[in-house]
């Protein structure tokens, strides 16, 4: 159903929201970050079935990066989203490898069911230590912590489902945000009850540790603004409506931001997700396109690293040559994190080299 997982006042937004409008002295640009849930576990398969999976991405993604370049001459990034309770070194080893060869970076993923604060702590705190000592995975910040980008299994995070299952903790955002998270990027959740009613945004959650869903609303990041204490950046991928698909010929169908399935990517997709307007207020010339995905599924994989990729990365240079105003931008979560507090001090060109 077109309202499946979304609040009538987060369908009213789809409906009639319009893009901002751009500032006509600079170009548009848009971030675009792929964030892989990396699940090579995925339905309890068999040994051999997991190496084969990682092991398709290892030899799949530099064949099919190499010849593509962005704006600024740069490959396409991958940022693998990696499950703690999925941890097994030759496979962390082989993903490395190919961060390594600058086609993406790794962060944190979760799956978790009627936990505590306590055991959540402990266990962000033990998988980062072991990504950054054991696999030369995240960075410290300037006062030595180790700093995550998060996506949460099952996308329930702060407890947020209504039966409370797949997360448990009422304060997860407190805690992520004390154990060194820069950043969240499950959302969107939809069609999952787990949707949160803001939508197509960038926004700092406030924990409040009594109750669920704490990211359900917050303060939207602006340039010039000071996020608010005690607070989490959350960024949101796109929401939008596909008015070419429709459930028998009549009802649009909601793009939920995901390769998955029948819904690869395309040109058509992709300028979909720019009109959506994820911004910082007042920095509408930057758009920002973060797209989930679960690449180690089967189907998801011949997507991820099949020819219909290789024909987008074509076409969106092809547009790139056609649109002069136009630029595009290959990033990992980490520096998509990094050019919105960018956009946040006011910045008209984006620094790349604070980002390395």
């Amino acid at each position: 159903m077109l309202i499946r997982g979304l609040s009538p006042e987060s369908l009213r937004h789809l409906i009639f929201r319009r893009p901002p409008p751009l500032n006509p002295e600079h170009p548009l640009r848009v971030f675009y970050a792929v964030c892989d849930h990396f699940e090579p576990m995925f339905e309890g398969a068999s040994e051999r079935l997991q190496r084969e999976r990682v092991d398709r991405w290892h030899t799949g993604l530099p064949r099919l990066m190499q010849p593509f370049q962005d704006s600024e001459g740069r490959s396409p990034q991958h940022s693998f989203f990696y499950p703690q309770e999925e941890y097994r070194r030759e496979y962390l080893d082989k993903v490395v490898d190919l961060c390594d060869q600058g086609l993406g970076e790794v962060e944190v993923h979760l799956h978790h069911d009627n936990d505590t604060a306590e055991n959540l702590r402990e266990t962000l705190l033990g998988f980062t230590q072991l990504l950054h000592q054991q696999h030369g995975c995240l960075r410290r910040d300037a006062s030595g912590m180790i700093r995550y980008g998060f996506i949460h299994g099952n996308w329930c995070l702060d407890n947020s489902r209504p039966d409370g299952r797949y997360c448990g903790v009422n304060n997860e955002i407190d805690v992520l945000r004390e154990t060194g998270c820069y950043a969240d990027f499950t959302l969107p959740a939809a069609p999952s009850p787990a949707q949160t009613v803001t939508i197509n945004s960038i926004y700092y959650a406030t924990d409040d540790p009594l109750k669920p869903k704490s990211h359900d609303r917050g303060v939207a990041a602006g340039v010039g603004q000071t996020p608010p204490d005690d607070s989490l950046l959350m960024i949101q991928g796109p929401l939008s409506i596909d008015w070419n698909d429709r459930i028998k010929g009549v009802i649009p169908r909601i793009d939920y931001n995901n390769y998955q399935g029948r819904r690869g990517a395309s040109i058509e997709r992709f300028l979909r997700w720019v009109d959506a307007g994820v911004i910082v207020q007042g920095q509408p010339n930057w758009r920002f396109v973060k797209v989930h995905t679960h690449g180690c599924e089967e189907g998801n994989a011949d997507i991820l690293l099949g020819d219909g990729m290789r024909q987008f990365h074509e076409d969106l240079a092809q547009y790139a040559r056609q649109h002069p105003d136009f630029r595009y931008h290959y990033v990992t979560a980490r520096e998509m994190a990094g050019l919105v507090h960018q956009a946040e001090a006011g910045a008209v060109e984006p620094d790349w080299s604070s980002l390395e």
